[in-house]
Parts: structure tokens; C-alpha cells; sequence
């Protein structure tokens, strides 16, 4: 039957301070790794995201830039995308309902991170809470897509401008064009120098001090009425200052509306002419047989109408009351004569 070889202190001790040495070293290695400390040192958050841009489990997360922990796990949930985030415990005071989780990348080629912004305001997230979270950045291949499409359409603006095409197409191609552009910069150099020289309206004023007082004047003169008009002077001045004169206003506008709505109401003489179609009709009859007797009167018809064409008739009218004008001159003269009355008895 063997022997059972029973260990010495010695090898034991070697082999417990191996084990520690191990464990020390794991430790060390696992705190350096920056991933947030032993796990009764951490607490778990949650994210969602429409796209994880490329994000793995294990990806580090930064708050303020700085590593404080990895994403734990990744799921679907509906069409987003659930990130499970285990952080420090430290990091409580500073990741609030206020903060908010992007998905970075360390470089423009590199792994993708979740960046979480630190906030001292608002409520501290507790384990397994929700964080609001924004788009991701603009990922390297779209950038290069955009690029690419802006690259084809300068290649394409410029094949049009080499064919003649648009506007600067032709001011390259087209020689009458170019010409036009020629003259028109001549004649923008001709008016600069007629300014220079004092010629013309704009000239004038530039170059003539008269001009210049002139129009000094004139504003001077605006802005003393709108002084007065600020000051409540004048009829405008008190219509804006004044309130009684603004009531009195407003009353005579009422008034206006009101006798407005009794004429289209049909109140009154000049409403019922313009509402009732019976009293419009007689007045335009009788309008009608006006014009008919002043046509008439005009043709010479009836006795006002031979009294103002009949030339003899009018002058016998004129002897007649000539004569009758000297017989009562005659009898106021000699009554006598033409009232000679007699009285007989029986």
C-alpha cells in the first residue's frame, strides 16, 4: 500500500502567496484595464439608439471624454437598439437626467465609444435608469458618399460651364456676352467720373455744398414736423396725442357707419330711394316727363315753347306790358280821367 506524502509548511506558504500574487496581479491588471472598477464598484444604465454605428459589447464609455466604464450588452428592442452601460460609482453625481449618450469614435478610423456629457443639474440616474440619448455622429463612409456626390456635381458644373451652359458658361464661351460685360464696366467707370466731377442729380450733391444744404434743409424741416407731429401740434398732432379729438373721431365714424346702415336699411327719404324699386321708378318717371317737356319747350311746342322761339310773339308779349305799364302811369297820373263815376236816384 503507498505512502500518503503529507505537504510541508513550506510548500504550502509558497502556494498561497502564488495564489496571492496571481490574484494582486489580476486585480492590478483589471483596474488598469480602466473599465470602471471591481463590479460591487459599478452600476448599470440603459440606452437606446436607432443605429449602433458599429458599437460592440465591451466598448469603452466616456463621461466628458474621460473612460469610466463599457457597454455590458447589446439587444434589439422593436427597431432600436438597447445598450446596456456598466459605469462607475463614482460617476452618480455627474451622469443626471440632464445628460446625454452619443455613440463616438475614437478616431476617424477607429473603435466606437459612447460619450455621455456630464451634468451637475437635474436628478442623478439610479441603476438600470434610462439615458436620453442623440443621433450619432456622422459616420466616415456617409462623409465620404457626400463627398463623392459633391465631387461629381462640381465635375458636372464644370463640363457645363466649358459647353456654354448658364451664365457663367456663356460669359466664358460666348464673346458677345463678354463684350456687353466690357461695356457696362466702361459705362460704371463713366458714372463713377461724373460723380467725381459734380455732374448729375447724385454729383451734385457729392460735390455741390449748396446741394448738400439744400437737402440739409429739407431734412431739418421733416424732422421739425415730426417734432410738432410728437408734440401733439397741429390737426395730426392731436389726432395722435389728443384722445378727446381721437373720440370725437371715432364718434363721427360711427355716426357715418350708422346713417351708413340706415340707407342700406332703406330708412328715410334718400334710403328708400336707394332701397325701394317702386319710389325709383316714379322718380325716374317723372325725371322721364321733365325731359320730355324741357325737349318739348325746346321744339317750340305750347306757349312757354312758342314764347321762348317765337320772336313776334315775344315782342307783342313786350308792347303789351309796355302799354299796360303806361296806362297805369297815366291813370296814377289823372285818375280822374278814367274813373269818372255818377250816382243817379231814383
Amino acid at each position: 500500500m503507498p505512502r500518503t506524502r503529507s505537504l510541508a509548511f513550506s510548500e504550502l506558504k509558497i502556494g498561497v502567496l502564488a495564489v496571492v500574487a496571481l490574484a494582486i496581479a489580476a486585480g492590478t491588471i483589471f483596474l488598469l484595464s480602466g473599465q470602471g472598477g471591481f463590479f460591487w464598484q459599478q452600476y448599470h444604465l440603459k440606452a437606446r439608439f436607432k443605429d449602433a454605428v458599429g458599437l460592440k459589447a465591451g466598448a469603452p464609455v466616456r463621461v466628458a471624454g474621460m473612460e469610466v466604464g463599457s457597454v455590458d450588452d447589446m439587444a434589439f428592442v422593436g427597431a432600436d437598439i438597447e445598450v446596456v452601460l456598466k459605469l462607475n460609482n463614482a460617476m452618480r453625481p455627474r451622469v443626471t437626467t440632464d445628460s446625454v449618450a452619443a455613440i463616438g469614435s475614437l478616431s476617424l478610423l477607429g473603435q466606437s465609444v459612447v460619450d455621455i456629457t456630464a451634468s451637475t443639474a437635474g436628478r442623478p440616474l439610479g441603476n438600470w435608469e434610462y439615458l436620453r440619448s442623440a443621433p450619432p455622429a456622422v459616420a466616415l463612409a456617409e462623409v465620404a458618399a457626400k463627398a463623392t456626390s459633391g465631387l461629381a456635381e462640381a465635375t458636372a458644373l464644370f463640363h457645363d460651364v466649358r459647353s456654354g451652359r448658364g451664365t457663367m458658361g456663356k460669359l466664358f464661351t460666348d464673346e458677345e456676352l463678354y463684350q456687353n460685360l466690357q461695356r457696362f464696366v466702361a459705362a460704371a467707370e463713366d458714372a463713377t467720373r461724373n460723380l467725381n466731377r459734380g455732374r448729375g442729380t447724385l454729383g451734385r450733391l457729392m460735390q455741390d455744398p449748396a446741394a448738400y444744404r439744400a437737402l440739409e434743409a429739407s431734412l431739418k424741416n421733416l424732422e421739425t414736423m415730426t417734432s410738432r407731429l410728437n408734440a401733439g401740434e397741429g390737426s395730426l398732432g392731436r389726432l395722435i396725442h389728443d384722445d378727446a379729438f381721437a373720440r370725437s373721431l371715432a364718434a363721427t365714424t360711427s355716426n357715418f357707419e350708422t346713417m351708413s346702415g340706415r340707407l342700406n336699411r332703406g330708412e328715410g327719404t334718400i334710403g328708400k330711394l336707394m332701397t325701394d324699386e317702386a319710389l325709383y321708378k316714379r322718380f325716374d318717371s317723372v325725371a322721364n316727363r321733365l325731359d320730355a317737356l324741357i325737349a318739348q319747350i325746346n321744339e317750340g311746342g305750347g306757349t312757354v315753347g312758342q314764347l321762348m322761339r317765337d320772336k313776334q310773339l315775344y315782342e307783342n308779349m313786350n308792347a303789351a306790358a309796355s302799354e299796360l305799364r303806361n296806362l297805369v302811369g297815366d291813370i296814377r297820373k289823372d285818375p280822374r280821367k278814367y274813373l269818372n263815376v255818377k250816382v243817379s236816384l231814383f
